[in-house]
């Protein structure tokens, strides 16, 4: 994709984020908006499509309302740099996954476009960018999410002919940050793991050799696993098999614990 640029003055290159949800305001319904946080105002998007190259998909942890929540950010270079930010466990996330997933390499533009459901749901809907056929893939809430996240930044990341936004560096150290999100994502008490990192003499996790935060997820996610499983060790060794190995070849952790959390939840209510 090739862009002119202007020279001279200009606003400096700030992401444009993209919010999914089905809201009115002042009488207009809309789909998704952006926010302007110099005004503290919600600004309604009414074009229902966003066309670009999809050149990251990335899982984000941010606060709202005192408690800590992953979102799927689709990163998408256009006109500018666009960020769809949504819920990880959202219809919108989940049926953009699906078709995405059905993609076999991402140097092509597509259309990403928000449809509403019932009540205040809202769909993702995919669509080829030049011949403007919808890709489609048939709804499957047990699907393997994890899975399909870890296939989809792997073609990305093998994606050469668009370019590529780089991570924002983080203010908090990665493994501290790889502590919170599971921590989130197991809704595991704070108190809890103040007061193992307090055993181990520290204050901050990545304060620790990598071996001993292995251990405190691993403590945090079998805690979390303590009433779904009927024996300890069946609970270890599906962490083991659908976690440490999973991880050990490639895959995501968080989406290696969200899958493994998944699969826990099924077996206790008898689902597989």
């Amino acid at each position: 994709m090739t862009t002119e640029i202007k020279l001279g003055l200009c606003h400096p290159p700030s992401p444009i984020y993209l919010y999914v949800k089905n809201g009115e305001l002042s009488g207009e319904s809309y789909l998704w908006y952006h926010y302007d946080v110099d005004k503290d105002k919600t600004i309604p998007v009414l074009e229902r499509g966003l066309t670009g190259y999809i050149s990251e998909l990335r899982l984000t942890t941010k606060e709202f309302k005192g408690k800590d929540n992953i979102k799927l950010d689709i990163v998408v270079r256009a006109d500018e740099i666009y960020i769809v930010r949504t819920g990880i466990e959202t219809n919108f996330a989940k049926s953009f996954l699906l078709a995405a997933s059905q993609i076999p390499d991402f140097d092509k533009p597509l259309i990403i476009s928000v449809a509403a459901g019932e009540e205040n749901v809202v769909f993702c809907r995919l669509y080829d960018a030049v011949t403007r056929v919808r890709i489609r893939r048939e709804w499957d809430k047990d699907a393997d999410w994890a899975t399909i996240i870890h296939d989809i930044q792997f073609r990305l990341n093998g994606t050469s002919s668009t370019p590529k936004l780089s991570v924002v560096p983080q203010a908090v150290h990665t493994q501290d940050l790889r502590v919170k999100q599971i921590r989130t994502l197991l809704d595991y008490p704070l108190d809890l793991v103040r007061e193992w990192l307090e055993f181990q003499n520290v204050s901050n996790p990545s304060q620790l050799d990598t071996s001993k935060i292995d251990e405190l997820i691993k403590t945090m996610c079998l805690a979390w696993a303590s009433d779904k499983c009927e024996h300890p060790n069946q609970a270890e060794s599906s962490y083991q098999k659908e976690v440490i190995n999973a991880v050990a070849n490639g895959a995501d952790e968080l989406c290696a614990i969200s899958a493994w959390m998944q699969q826990v939840q099924a077996v206790k209510t008898g689902a597989v």
